[in-house]
């Protein structure tokens, strides 16, 4: 039973005398004869309006996070390749621009518009040399309905695929843009960010009274309207003991804190919003009732993460990076940062790994971090 509820069942039950106090009658506190204050309609949310809500912040940065751990290898047929022989577009994307400043934007914009833009800067033989995040707020994508060709409006001005790299998070058959987590599940949002919004300004505006003035005597309109007033005036801003006759009394209507901040309704929107970006819920710092989380799991649960939420970003950045790369030349993040085990196991794996051939012991030093 939430909070209305029980107060239309508690008005329900009192005399009288102290319903005409708050300028209630008993129809009033039917049911069916209370008329709610008039309901806004929901506004939408708007990307600046999700981060506002702290687990929307809290995913994003997540998948920041973690993306700008990871570097890019860049691979020829079977050689990856290395110094010099790195493309520059790869080492430093652009003058003011490091490639984990590229990785994060394009992870941000991935995952609170569903798509990113590149503008790719071309030398005078149409290599590329360099790239750059474009606000996704200023590009259109468009689909030609007969060719199925990919196209961008950028400030209102067209342009192809050689100049402008779409990337989109969630693919939808015949649909130009890309849909993120925040445009499908806006009902969800907007649900939690009212709940939060309500909390916040429960005591201020819950329409709720502090307490009740009830009295066994008959009173009219006058003597309760004069009541209310002569007990309100007493006790604003602490004026002291408030001194009331006709034989009132007054019964506080005390909530908890749980109760008055609705914790296990926010609890609630915060996995769901962490479930709508696919974060688990010991990565949000959020609890499951009844669970308990070992080592183990949380060992398995970030191995999930990486592959299921976390590669959906990362596998449209390798692929479009590979696109634009000229040649053979592949981009493939190097995942060693993320799913790195503990120093035990790491160890025998190397030990495996040199035994069979996989790679040299110098290659194992070298995803140590070590000369």
């Amino acid at each position: 039973m939430n909070v209305t509820d029980m107060w239309i069942v508690s008005a329900m039950n009192f005399p009288r005398a102290a319903l005409s106090l708050m300028g209630l009658s008993r129809r009033d506190a039917a049911p069916e004869g209370i008329v709610p204050p008039p309901r806004k309609a929901a506004q939408p949310i708007d990307i600046n309006g999700a981060l506002t809500l702290e687990t929307v912040y809290r995913c994003v940065s997540i998948l920041e996070t973690a993306s700008k751990q990871l570097s890019i290898d860049v691979w020829r047929e079977n050689s990856r390749l290395s110094g010099d022989e790195v493309p520059r577009l790869v080492q430093k994307p652009g003058p003011d621009l490091t490639i984990t400043d590229l990785i994060a934007e394009t992870v941000a914009a991935l995952a609170l518009t569903g798509n990113a833009y590149w503008l790719i800067g071309r030398a005078p033989d149409s290599r590329p040399v360099s790239l750059r995040v474009l606000n996704p707020g200023e590009c259109q994508p468009i689909l030609d309905a007969q060719t199925g060709a990919r196209t961008v409006l950028w400030r209102g001005e067209q342009a192809d695929s050689t100049r402008i790299k779409h990337l989109r998070l969630l693919r939808v058959p015949n649909q130009a843009a890309g849909l993120g987590p925040i445009q499908a599940c806006a009902q969800t949002l907007m649900g939690a960010r009212d709940m939060a919004a309500y909390a916040a300004n429960w005591t201020q505006s819950s329409g709720i009274p502090a307490g009740i003035l009830t009295s066994d005597q008959e009173l009219t309109a006058e003597d309760a309207q004069a009541a209310r007033e002569r007990w309100n005036d007493s006790n604003s801003f602490n004026k002291g003991i408030a001194v009331v006759g006709k034989g009132l009394k007054f019964t506080p209507l005390m909530l908890n804190p749980e109760e008055i901040q609705f914790l296990q309704s926010r609890a609630f929107d915060v996995l769901s919003v962490g479930r709508m970006f696919g974060i688990p819920a010991h990565m949000i710092l959020a609890s499951l009732e009844g669970s308990s989380m070992t080592y183990q799991n949380i060992t398995d649960a970030a191995t999930d993460f990486v592959r299921w939420t976390l590669m959906n970003y990362l596998r449209e950045i390798e692929d479009s990076f590979t696109t634009i790369l000229p040649g053979k030349t592949k981009a493939r993040f190097n995942l060693d940062a993320l799913l790195r085990a503990d120093t035990n196991e790491r160890m025998t794996t190397h030990k495996l790994a040199i035994e069979a051939g996989i790679y040299t012991p110098q290659e194992a030093r070298e995803i140590e971090g070590l000369d």
